[in-house]
């Protein structure tokens, strides 16, 4: 069943973001930034022709994508729906760690280690099957368009999902805060 026209976003910039932080599971308030990211958005999502009612607003339950999904809700007149399917990926002991501390605790197997590498070994994180499954659960139960507020690594395994590819092309997804990623007949488009 083809999927119905999605706006995919990661949420606005965080305090841990600007950090160097590990978020996973755990949550951080948004920067002056990130507040600024979420409205612009807000006011990008204005301008698509989304008609209140005839579509859904699903964000993850953390803290971070509410603060983000909330102008959203309110330049759309839409309620915000917390869905934990499209929660970030679980960091496991990195949880709450600077980057600069997990690579002195759990330094790179190589030099120029890639996003992906570096997620797949965080101890007692989440398994990217893991990750590829719930996902795939949630983009299956869409029945109308949607508007999706999510996280960075979360957003990856959607969008490739949406293009209709499998895992082995999530290093071909490009990341991006304060942008959208429209998605219609399986088509994107990047929205800034």
């Amino acid at each position: 069943m083809p999927l119905p026209d999605l706006y995919i976003l990661r949420h606005g910039e965080t305090v841990a973001n600007a950090e160097g932080r590990m978020q996973g599971g755990l949550d951080s308030p948004l920067t002056a930034k990130g507040l600024a990211q979420a409205e612009a958005m807000a006011e990008l999502l204005r301008g698509q022709g989304l008609i209140a009612g005839e579509f859904d607003l699903f964000s993850s339950p953390q803290g971070r994508a509410l603060q983000t999904a909330a102008p959203i809700a309110q330049a759309l007149g839409a309620e915000v729906q917390p869905e934990p399917r499209i929660a970030e990926i679980g960091m496991g002991q990195w949880a709450g760690l600077l980057l600069s501390e997990i690579a002195e605790r759990w330094p790179a197997p190589t030099e120029n280690e890639s996003v992906l590498d570096f997620y797949a070994r965080a101890p007692e994180g989440e398994r990217f099957d893991s990750l590829w499954v719930r996902t795939g659960a949630f983009l299956n139960s869409l029945t109308r368009p949607a508007v999706i507020v999510t996280h960075g690594f979360t957003s990856r395994f959607l969008r490739t999902q949406v293009m209709g590819c499998g895992m082995d092309r999530l290093g071909d997804v490009p990341d991006g805060q304060g942008v959208i990623f429209a998605f219609r007949d399986g088509q994107q488009t990047i929205l800034k």
